[in-house]
Formats: C-alpha cells, structure tokens, sequence
C-alpha cells in the first residue's frame, strides 16, 4: 500500500489485520454468555450487557463479582478500574484520531476494544503519513468484524451454553487473546517491568475478596511501568 492510501484502501487493510481475531473474540463472546446466563442473567440482560459495554474483561469481573454478592459500589468501581486502559488507548490514539469528526470520534469511542487498540497503534506507528480519514478508515476496517462477532458470540453463548460440552475448550481464548495482544507490545524494559509487575501481583493477592487483587495488581503494574520510565528517561539524559 502507498504511503498515502485511500480510504478504501485503508479500510480493507484494516479489515484484513482485524479478521484473524474473531477466531479468539468468537469463544470468548461464548464465555461471556455462559457465565452470564449461570450468574442469572436472561438473554435479553446479557445481550444489552454486551451491547452497552463492550469489553470482555470487565464484563467478566463484574458477573463474577455479582455471583460472589459483592457490593454494587465495588462492582462498579472495579469495573471501571478495569476499563481505565481504555482512557489510555483513547489518549495514545488522539494524536492520530483527534482531528476527526465528532460522530466519528464518539463512535470509535464505542468500538474501541483491545484488538482494534493493538493493531491500530502499530500501524500508525508504522505509517504516521496517513491522513485522518485514512487512519479513521483503516480502524473501522479493524472492528468490522471484531465486534459484530464479540455479540453473536454472546447471543450463542446466552443461548446454547448449557449444551456446549465440557471437553471443548472454549475458556482458553480469553489468555490466548490477551497473550496475543500483550506480547507484540511488550517493546521497552518499562512494559515488560509494568506486565510482570501486574502477574506476580494478581497471583500474590488472588485471594483478596471480591477480586480487588486485580484492581491492586493493575495499579501496581501502572507505578512500576511509570517507574522504571522515569528511571530510564533521567539515565539518558545522565549520558555524555
């Protein structure tokens, strides 16, 4: 593709790098609906959880907080905990994404998901010559079919969970996924510092009630990785 691609152009190369992650999003949508529907939840309630909030982790924290009876605060606050990484995709993407139409922006806002994150963050990064409506095209191409699936996954799940047997697998696409996305990522001594931090922490304090470890073990991980940032950037600029 030239350094100056349409948006047509951009979009089928976006959809072409965000097609293989339904193979992950798929299962772990199916996750989702089961463990909705055994936490109590009907259809209709997992479909408008999927719908309205679109994030896999976060969802899953909050069903798995509600079977365990905590309180809606902690739900909540948890939850949110969860989705911060959201506000710091949202923030890497503005130099990239900020000049675009406000509809445009609030819908990318809706869409945006882990898959559609990683891949677009590198393809920017990749190619910082492309114009907005090329950049904003190539991450519609991304979610095309990401989240489409994400909520038929959650539909088959809500539905057909009971009678899906045991001996498929279909647990491990959520850490395939994440391992997917986590480890092209991992490119600085920071990052890889921030995601042992976040695994050491959330195995030490797993058995804090109402799975607040995580939150912990994410906060940690954040004021490690900024850390050893600050550690670096003061050591470059110590050099001669």
């Amino acid at each position: 593709m030239t350094d100056n691609p349409t948006q047509r152009q951009a979009f089928w190369r976006g959809f072409k790098h965000g097609w293989p992650f339904i193979l992950v999003v798929a299962p772990f949508g199916v996750v989702f609906g089961v463990v909705a529907t055994e936490a109590g939840l009907d259809v209709l309630q997992t479909m408008a959880f999927s719908i309205a909030v679109i994030a896999g982790a976060a969802q899953l924290t909050a069903i798995q907080m509600m079977t365990d009876n905590a309180p809606v605060a902690i739900i909540l606050v948890t939850a949110l905990a969860v989705n911060l990484r959201m506000a710091m995709y949202s923030a890497s993407l503005t130099p990239h994404l900020g000049r675009a139409p406000v509809w445009q922006r609030a819908l990318i806002a809706y869409l945006m998901v882990d898959q559609a994150f990683a891949v677009s963050a590198l393809q920017y990064e990749k190619t910082p010559g492309w114009s907005t409506p090329a950049k904003v095209a190539y991450y519609f191409g991304v979610v095309t079919l990401i989240c489409p699936i994400w909520y038929v996954g959650t539909l088959a799940g809500a539905v057909l969970g009971a009678q899906i047997p045991d001996t498929i697998p279909i647990g491990a696409a959520i850490p395939i996924a994440f391992i997917a996305l986590i480890g092209p990522m991992l490119r600085t001594l920071a990052h890889v510092a921030a995601a042992l931090t976040s695994v050491i922490a959330a195995l030490l304090l797993a058995g804090l009630p109402y799975s607040l470890g995580l939150l912990v073990a994410g906060l940690l991980a954040m004021i490690v990785g900024s850390g050893v940032e600050v550690w670096l950037a003061r050591r470059q600029e110590e050099r001669p």
